[in-house]
């Protein structure tokens, strides 16, 4: 794979139509052409990456931080499973992930955001799209995984943990595994979900594919039991 990259500048003005209610016909046209041009050069450059497990995780974690090995340990298990590891293609935890996939001779991609420095693509990608828009970029990050592991985060982990959670749950997707590692990290979480169901707001069935662990190991062998295995994916 060749490393491509359709950065796109941010800039607040891009986002504003989207938010800020009804605008003039041809103003909303141009929105629709922006994000027209987002998925086309996302389904471009991602068409040929094959079977991806997408990791989420921090920016803020960085080498060094006891995150940040286990992030590379997540890409090096990932890969050798034959997957491609895809993340959100910024720094941190994402570039752990995709670092850990290149150091088993991996493929390695990312699908990122136009924020500025905080999201600048890592050097371990073998190709990157770049979305203005962070819908466009989840749609990207979902379509071709099937599997999803989340490391500690913050509101963008969140926003994508809970988003694969609610396409299972709907059958959007298939009901792909779903992986949370570092259980000290996400324990209250945990509990409110828990509580979820104990209301009744969710279904026990509805997490029957949820693993949450500290093993890289037990994580990898989920996630060959219910997405290599079970979609045919070796």
């Amino acid at each position: 794979m060749n490393k491509r990259d359709n950065t796109i500048q941010p800039n607040s003005w891009q986002d504003r139509p989207l938010l800020e209610g009804p605008q003039t016909r041809r103003r909303e046209f141009s929105l629709l052409v922006r994000i027209f041009t987002d998925f086309v050069a996302g389904f471009r450059g991602l068409a040929s990456v094959g079977p991806c497990v997408t990791v989420f995780g921090s920016t803020r974690f960085t080498e060094g931080h006891e995150y940040y090995e286990i992030g590379r340990q997540v890409g090096r298990a990932m890969s050798e499973l034959g997957l491609t590891v895809m993340t959100g293609g910024g720094p941190g935890l994402m570039e752990a992930a995709n670092r850990g996939a290149k150091e088993v001779g991996g493929r390695s991609v990312g699908c990122n955001i136009a924020l500025g420095p905080e999201e600048t693509p890592n050097q371990y990608l073998d190709r990157c799209v770049t979305a203005r828009y962070f819908f466009v970029r989840k749609v990207l990050l979902f379509k071709y995984s099937y599997a999803f592991v989340a490391l500690p985060g913050g509101f963008g982990t969140m926003d994508e943990l809970f988003e694969a959670l609610t396409l299972v749950q709907t059958r959007k997707i298939e009901n792909f595994p779903i992986v949370l590692i570092g259980t000290a990290y996400w324990k209250r979480l945990l509990h409110l979900i828990r509580n979820m169901v104990d209301e009744g707001a969710i279904a026990p069935v509805e997490i029957d594919t949820w693993l949450i662990t500290d093993d890289v190991d037990e994580a990898a062998d989920h996630i060959r039991r219910y997405a290599v295995d079970a979609f045919g994916l070796a």
